[in-house]
């Protein structure tokens, strides 16, 4: 029997938003013969290394606004890669006429559901494993199912996603890292009914997890809100604020 959703798939919101403005520092590498947007910390901390893996909404991590978040994280001490699970094609390269982002997304999230996990297996040989490396992972609207399937596992030590899509009950059920669900006030894909679902489903696991709620946004406001607007710039910055804080408090 298939897991009840917990989260629609794709809206309006997911495809549209503000760009940023900024200068990235991070590089493009290839890992896993995946094109990978990589930051780094400034200095590397005596201890394991820190990284986070970064699943990106449907504007991909070479997206300026997703390259300047990576970039902020990496500035707090982690090393930090996006995969571009959309092989050179995100949304935004796409003007022509007729164009449908809801059959792009469904395409795409074949691909990026087949290429993912071998992807960050690579990663883990290219940053160490074991007690050399403590991995985040940390995914937006499109990129939260891919954190969710690795915080039910023992791969990562800490979760984190912003207004996600695609997500089912097992997910949280299996849960077994520390979570941190970032969220809009009005979101169609993760409305208050799956987020109080998903809230229930963890207190009764006695999971560990934190729940931020930002008034006065909408979908996708951690990654692509206007940064003219206060509303909008204090919340995109307090999430991204919040996960890595979250992020420093399990990657010791």
């Amino acid at each position: 029997m298939a897991s009840a959703s917990i989260a629609h798939r794709y809206c309006e919101d997911c495809f549209t938003g503000v760009k940023h403005s900024g200068e990235p520092v991070g590089k493009a590498v290839i890992i896993g013969d995946i094109p990978t947007y990589v930051s780094e910390p400034p200095s590397s901390a005596d201890g394991p290394k820190k990284v986070v893996l970064f699943f990106a909404d449907v504007f991909g991590p070479f997206y300026l606004n997703n390259q300047l978040l990576q970039d902020y994280f990496a500035s707090r001490g982690f090393f930090v890669v996006g995969i571009d699970y959309f092989l050179g094609d995100p949304i935004y390269v796409h003007k022509e006429e007729g164009f449908d982002p809801y059959a792009w997304a469904d395409k795409a999230r074949v691909k990026a559901e087949e290429i993912t996990p071998k992807w960050v297996e690579d990663v883990r040989k290219h940053f160490g494993d074991g007690t050399d490396s403590k991995y985040c992972a940390v995914g937006y609207c499109f990129g939260a199912p891919f954190v969710m399937n690795l915080a039910c596992t023992d791969d990562i030590v800490a979760a984190a996603f912003a207004h996600p899509a695609f997500l089912n009950e097992d997910q949280f059920k299996n849960l077994k890292q520390p979570l941190l669900m970032s969220c809009a006030e009005t979101d169609f894909t993760f409305g208050p009914e799956f987020r109080r679902r998903a809230e229930d489903i963890l207190a009764e696991k006695k999971a560990q997890y934190q729940i931020q709620v930002f008034s006065g946004v909408t979908h996708g406001f951690a990654t692509r809100g206007d940064p003219e607007v206060a509303d909008a710039r204090w919340s995109k910055e307090e999430s991204a604020r919040g996960i890595i804080g979250w992020f420093g408090r399990f990657a010791v």
